[in-house]
Formats: C-alpha cells, structure tokens, sequence
C-alpha cells in the first residue's frame, strides 16, 4: 500500500477512534488513555522533524476539535513529535534505523518498542496532565493519572498492534 495512503488512513481510524470512542469511556481512578501518540511514533523514521511536528499537531487538533480540550491534545503531540527524534537516538540499534520502515513492534522488536513507546507516553501524559490541571496542589493527583494512563495506553498500544498489524520480517 501506498505509504502516504497508508498513514492518512492511520491518522483517520487513530483520531476517530481516539475521540469517539476511547474518549467517551468513563474509566475509574483518573485514567485517560490516549492512544493517538501510536500514530506519531510509527510515522516513518525518515520523515523529517518539521513534517512529523505539522502532523502531530493536525492530529492533536484534530482530537481538540473532537474532545474540546482547546490545544491540550495538540501542544501534547506537538511535544513529542519533537522529542521522537532524541529518543529514537537514545535507543537506536547498532546499525541504525536504515532498513527499517516505522517503529512498530514487528519491524523493531518489544526490546525497542516497550521502553521507546513506555517513555514517549509518560512524558506525554505528563505534559497533558500539568497542562490540564495548571495547580501544585494537584500534583500528586497528576502523578497518578500519568503513571496509570501511560500504563494503560502502553498495554492498548500492544493490543493494537497484534491484533491489527501484520508480522514482517525483523532487518
């Protein structure tokens, strides 16, 4: 499939699904599990920073639009996308990333996956949770919905992928 095809397709279900449906689940404790940072991280590892930058922010928006959060979603994508970069160094393979498409768990194994994906969530989480809350009396407060969300979004971002990508071939 067309790669550009492919992941405007990506964008489509993970905003989609995001706002309609994971976002409408009431779930106990203060959990609020976002799975739309998946989208982010499996963009291609050569797309450049400017480009990842400009789709995580439509796809923040996007997600706005949806849950009316007023950039919360978008300056959280914003965020990581430019960080993906610094934590793809910091975890990059011996040969590096050539030879290899995206960052899902199939093409870069859960040895690189868990801890990539586990870190982009949490400083997500935890920049939208601060962001949200804007109060130190709450910090604790905020400390549990990361801990908890992230954990949660992990454990569906893995679901997603077994249940909804292909196995390939690992380079």
């Amino acid at each position: 499939m067309n790669p550009v095809v492919k992941h405007t397709l990506r964008f489509i279900v993970f905003v989609l699904v995001q706002a309609l449906i994971i976002g409408q689940i009431p779930f106990p404790l203060g959990i609020h599990p976002m799975i739309y940072p998946l989208f982010i991280l499996l963009l291609p590892f050569e797309m450049g920073l400017i480009g990842v930058m400009i789709i995580a922010f439509f796809c923040g928006m996007s997600i706005d639009f949806f849950m009316n959060t007023f950039g919360l979603h978008a300056s959280s994508a914003v965020l990581i996308a430019y960080l993906r970069p610094e934590l793809f160094s910091l975890f990059s393979p011996r040969d590096g990333y050539e030879g290899f498409e995206e960052g899902n768990i199939y093409q870069m194994g859960w040895r690189w996956f868990i801890p990539v994906f586990g870190i982009f969530t949490l400083v997500h989480h935890l920049y939208f949770f601060i962001v949200e809350y804007l109060s130190f009396k709450e910090i604790l407060f905020v400390f549990q919905k990361t801990i908890l969300s992230a954990a949660i979004t992990l454990f569906l971002a893995i679901i997603i992928q077994v249940l909804f990508f292909k196995k390939g071939k690992k380079k």
